[in-house]
């Protein structure tokens, strides 16, 4: 796919939405990185059902921390891998308080270094909470990528490369967004809404099918 293409792309995803959101509820940037944290392999409905519960009684790294698993469990059980997950949660809500001064960190390296916090993770932290141009790479955006042929990839980490090398600057920050609610709601994985799709013309997939 060349440049004129990609730019048509987001251009017209831009006209559709020139101000997309995350779909996961949070306030302050702690609460978005505990929020994704417990998106991983889960919705974010199913998230946003226990944090909904969850922030109203804690919504701070000392708050959280004071639970303890025991006292966190209860809150986001419905959630799958609950039990590694609350773990990680009490460990990285200890280390903010002991190393960060209860902030959220804003570079990859220290994200990173969170318990739970994958380079993923990260990458929505740093474009959601702190406006960097990163693009996170989860099976919607893998999948779009690949089947629209904006950035092919074998694996999330060549897909995130292709994207940030090719995808126009003035696009990047929101394109993280944008891919992931195309995926979503319309290039969905089993049977795509090709019949309401609004990149249709520019799609790869789409024109290898009436070839």
């Amino acid at each position: 796919m060349n440049r004129q293409k990609r730019a048509a792309i987001f251009s017209k995803l831009r006209e559709l939405d020139p101000n997309p959101e995350t779909e996961l509820n949070y306030n302050t940037p702690f609460q978005l990185l505990i929020s994704v944290i417990l998106s991983a392999q889960a919705t974010d409905i199913s998230v946003n059902k226990a944090t909904d519960k969850l922030y109203p009684v804690a919504n701070t790294p000392e708050s959280i921390f004071a639970l303890g698993v025991a006292g966190l469990t209860p809150y986001i059980k419905t959630i799958g891998l609950y039990n590694s997950k609350a773990k990680n949660i009490i460990k990285t809500c200890q280390m903010l308080i002991e190393d960060y001064a209860s902030e959220v960190p804003q570079t990859r390296e220290a994200l990173e270094s969170l318990p739970g916090v994958g380079r993923k993770t990260a990458n929505v932290v740093m474009n959601t909470a702190f406006g960097e141009p990163t693009i996170a790479v989860d099976t919607h955006i893998f999948r779009v990528s690949n089947r629209t042929g904006i950035a092919p990839g074998k694996n999330p980490l060549e897909v995130e490369k292709g994207l940030l090398r090719s995808t126009p600057e003035e696009f990047k920050k929101d394109a993280h967004h944008w891919l992931i609610l195309h995926g979503r709601y319309v290039c969905k994985a089993r049977k795509p809404l090709c019949g309401e799709c609004t990149i249709i013309d520019w799609c790869e997939y789409r024109n290898k099918e009436l070839a």
